[in-house]
């Protein structure tokens, strides 16, 4: 049984379980349980015993905070109760400072505000392609056809994946992140790694102005990096860089077509993209928690936290607190302030955001400008995933702007 301890024991549904976060009641069951208390013991059959964060402020405690909450662990839940994943120390995501402030600050540059800046035309470009094509095809999937093609671009482009190799890698990705069965996701995604190997080889000998090349040459705590640590690195920037995107798109095409209101303001004179883009982020919260250990004995909410303990943040509620965010179960494109952690918190804050934001923002720029409207064909494929909150499927048309559809 699932259990969870405030001043008593309680059954609480599985927050564990991806089938809860698929449910039409999920917020309303983390709002009452937000309102009895921050904090909860959850002893989960899958993951063993876990605290679970609840509020705003708590998430942004723990997330802030690497020296009480360690990463190096696991900064997702999946890989077990016992054992580290096996990339602990090594990639970005799975270590402390100060070594991953020196890591990330290898692949900041191709990350910054002023380098997304830099791709905005690019991305405008393909993204109003992407969505003209889609018009054209009429009848189309917007995860595989729309939402997936600009970030995997970019990506590719940031990589350093030469021109030749492009439509081969494409594939590759294309099976990776969206097989129809995870059997085929994972032989693909075992096939790209032997791929980005072989370029980071190239690439040591022969490097260029890409993220590859930084990390197959440069050093990290006076030694270069092996090259699994850089292409582990690698192909988590990639996933990151693509999946993040894809599954926010997704998701919140799918809110504007259930909320008429949201998309008609978004097709006005005064409409804020920037605004717009960071309501999107808030309230689709894709990215459903961040993991942390304890690595001292501790207290957080009150309640005494032991060093190896367990900590996960649950994004889709902290991201609708009352006592953050006014009125937050409202999808409301021109909030302000909006200090959602949809991102991330601290250290570990989402280092390709810039570039995301500009990606959504160009996305549903030319959705507004070039459709009337979208419609949902049939009833959308959740991927009841743990990691990331999207659609397998969501089959739309999108009716052109003066059309007689």
């Amino acid at each position: 049984m699932n259990t969870v301890t405030s001043t008593s024991t309680t059954k609480l549904p599985d927050l564990t379980d991806p089938a809860f976060w698929a449910r039409e009641d999920s917020h309303l069951i983390l709002r009452e349980l937000r309102h009895r208390a921050p904090l909860w013991r959850l002893e989960s059959e899958a993951e063993g015993p876990l605290w679970c964060v609840l509020t705003h402020a708590l998430a942004n405690e723990v997330l802030s905070d690497a020296d009480r909450f360690s990463s190096e662990r696991g900064s997702l839940l999946g890989t077990g109760t016992d054992r580290a994943p096996a990339g602990a120390g090594k990639m970005m995501a799975l270590t402390d400072p100060p070594r991953h402030r020196d890591m990330r600050g290898l692949v900041m540059p191709f990350f910054t505000k002023r380098k997304a800046v830099e791709l905005k035309g690019r991305v405008a470009d393909l993204t109003r392609q992407v969505v003209r094509g889609a018009l054209e095809a009429g009848e189309t999937d917007f995860v595989k056809d729309i939402s997936s093609t600009v970030p995997l671009t970019v990506m590719c482009d940031l990589l350093g994946v030469p021109d030749e190799d492009r439509d081969h890698v494409v594939r590759m990705c294309d099976r990776a992140f969206l097989g129809d069965t995870p059997e085929e996701r994972s032989e693909a995604h075992q096939q790209l790694l032997p791929y980005l190997f072989a370029l980071g080889l190239r690439r040591q000998s022969d490097p260029r102005d890409d993220i590859i090349s930084t990390l197959v040459t440069h050093t990290v705590d006076g030694r270069r990096l092996p090259l699994d640590e850089a292409l582990l690195n690698c192909d988590n920037i990639l996933v990151g860089g693509v999946q993040t995107v894809r599954h926010t798109a997704t998701m919140a095409m799918l809110a504007l077509t259930r909320h008429p209101d949201a998309w008609q303001a978004m097709r006005e004179d005064g409409y804020d993209p920037e605004l717009g883009t960071e309501e999107l982020l808030r309230w689709t919260s894709v990215g459903l928690h961040v993991l942390r250990t304890a690595r001292v004995d501790t207290e957080l909410a009150g309640r005494r936290i032991s060093a190896g303990d367990r900590v996960v943040v649950w994004t889709p509620a902290a991201n609708r607190d009352e006592a953050e965010f006014e009125d937050p179960d409202r999808l409301r494109l021109d909030r302000t302030p909006n200090r959602h952690v949809a991102f991330g918190w601290g250290p570990h804050y989402c280092i390709g955001a810039p570039l995301a934001r500009v990606e959504l923002a160009a996305l549903f720029e030319a959705l507004s400008e070039e459709t009337d409207w979208v419609e949902v064909l049939r009833p959308p494929v959740p991927n009841r995933s743990l990691i990331n909150f999207g659609l397998d499927s969501l089959t739309v048309t999108l009716h052109a702007r003066g059309g007689t559809g």
